[in-house]
């Protein structure tokens, strides 16, 4: 786990208020995800389920139980709707789309069409992200849950016996819970960091100025996608990432064409590349690197290297509960060493995404509720980075699949496909593993709307169908997801053997 100390990882909820308190949008906003008159209720001798933690993996579970009929809890400490509304995908999506707009409208020349000029205006960028956080909160505002029968709870939750969780003087006894207290990120230790001051993704969202010189700490989905923003919104940035390339989890071609774009962006990035220390100059903050890398000199810090699980405060020892430097230790149903607890989420996952939080509540609900036995393994988990071009995976890589063995692995570049000329935007590829019978066990697509374009691919995976069988589906021409269809072609020739293109050619001598 970082370094860092609580307030310095996770802004508390005063200051979270704090943020742009001038803004109507960001008013009616937490007004929604936490009323600032809000009372608890009063809890009744016992619940079913109580839900600590009121992020995506939270709200799935608790608003499911209460639908079912099971009386439920739900305890949130600041903001309901976790990190996904407040901090991550609703509002990152909403500054990637006016990024994406300004860039667009620089390179448009291209087509033919010209543009006399871009002027961005940062600061009414900033209020429609948070005007656009603002239209989607309903969907997780405290009066939206309890009416589905949630009783909604307020304040620092914590464990106190194996069954009780107390949360503002009141106890809540239950027969299970479900632990969803997420993430927040994770902050190295660096020298000068903290007095120089920093933005992680939680207080990012707030700027109101564009940073003439951003440093952007990290080379993983935060850090990628918020670094291409801020670079078309108009900022110098400079991405320093500690490893060889960027996207680590992601195929060595596809970082490496990310690599190539952002440069072409004519961002500064810095790979195999740490900080020794960060100094104050006036008004300004400078990067010391080591190994004599020299000194950048920048304007604002943006912490992006990873992020820890939320464990601090919850009692977790007097709920006997086991824990790592990974998060919360749960058995492949999802139960924690206390076996009335069980954990969803970013708490206790590998895939620290809100789709994944989504599908791994549901399950987690189900083997509280009814003795369920299903297991986390058997869901088929994609992920996306939302760069430019999007870097979408599902399954395993191109280095896991030369480890097995006996795995046929196709690719295609983009600019072979029809769609992708006529746009003027042959950028990436696609590529899909597949094992002896045809079955795919994996797949990468580097493209324009790549996180749309997988789903196919994550269906035919849940369905357990063949890489043929998606080739026989009908798509509309031109589009992108022609791709999976020429790709399924290619699989098909590779199966032509010589000895059956002899047997069919003799057939052929004898029908002709």
């Amino acid at each position: 786990m970082s370094d860092a100390s609580p307030d310095e990882a996770a802004p508390s909820i005063d200051e979270l208020h704090s943020l742009t308190a001038g803004s109507e949008p960001d008013r009616r906003w937490r007004d929604l995800v936490h009323p600032p008159a809000y009372e608890n209720p009063t809890p009744p001798p016992r619940y079913n389920l109580v839900v600590l933690g009121g992020g995506t993996a939270g709200l799935v579970s608790a608003i499911g139980a209460s639908v079912l009929g099971a009386r439920v809890a739900l305890v949130e400490r600041a903001l309901l709707g976790g990190d996904c509304l407040n901090f991550g995908c609703v509002p990152s999506k909403a500054l990637i789309r006016a990024a994406t707009a300004a860039y667009e409208a620089r390179s448009i020349a291209e087509l033919g069409v010209r543009v006399a000029g871009v002027d961005v205006d940062f600061a009414r960028v900033m209020e429609r992200v948070r005007a656009a956080r603002a239209e989607v909160a309903p969907h997780d505002a405290a009066k939206q849950v309890a009416s589905f029968g949630v009783d909604v709870f307020f304040g620092d939750g914590r464990f106190v016996s194996r069954d009780v969780i107390e949360v503002e003087g009141k106890r809540l006894r239950f027969r299970k819970a479900i632990l969803a207290t997420g993430g927040r990120p994770a902050v190295p230790s660096i020298p000068g960091l903290a007095q120089a001051g920093f933005l992680t993704n939680e207080t990012v969202f707030s700027l109101t100025t564009l940073p003439r010189r951003l440093a952007v700490l990290g080379g993983g989905p935060v850090g990628c996608e918020l670094a291409q923003a801020f670079a078309r919104l108009g900022a110098e940035v400079t991405l320093v990432q500690r490893g060889p390339r960027l996207l680590p989890r992601e195929d060595e071609d596809a970082s490496q064409l990310l690599v190539d774009q952002f440069r072409r962006e004519r961002m500064d990035v810095r790979l195999q590349t740490q900080i020794a220390r960060v100094e104050r100059s006036g008004m300004s903050s400078v990067l010391v690197l080591d190994a004599g890398g020299g000194r950048i000199e920048i304007d604002a810090i943006l912490v992006a290297t990873g992020r820890e699980p939320s464990l601090r405060g919850l009692g977790i020892e007097a709920a006997e509960i086991a824990v790592n430097e990974q998060g919360v230790i749960v058995d492949p149903h999802l139960r924690t060493t206390n076996r009335r607890v069980l954990a969803a989420g970013d708490v206790a996952s590998q895939y620290k995404f809100t789709h994944a939080a989504d599908a791994l509540a549901r399950l987690a609900l189900q083997n509280a509720l009814f003795f369920g036995r299903k297991k986390a393994g058997s869901l088929v988990i994609p992920w996306c980075t939302y760069t430019d071009p999007e870097i979408a995976h599902v399954g395993i890589t191109t280095r896991e699949a030369a480890r097995m063995g006996g795995v046929a692995t196709h690719t295609l570049a983009l600019d072979l496909v029809d769609r992708a000329i006529v746009e003027s935007d042959r950028r990436g590829f696609a590529r899909v593993h597949v094992d002896a019978r045809g079955r795919i066990l994996g797949a990468t697509l580097v493209s324009r709307h790549a996180g749309e374009l997988i789903s196919e691919v994550v269906l035919a995976m849940t369905s357990g169908l063949r890489l043929t069988d998606v080739g026989r589906a009908v798509v509309p021409y031109p589009t992108r997801s022609e791709v999976w269809k020429r790709l399924a072609d290619e699989h098909a020739r590779t199966r032509l053997t010589p000895p059956l293109r002899g047997i069919l050619a003799r057939w052929f001598d004898l029908v002709r």
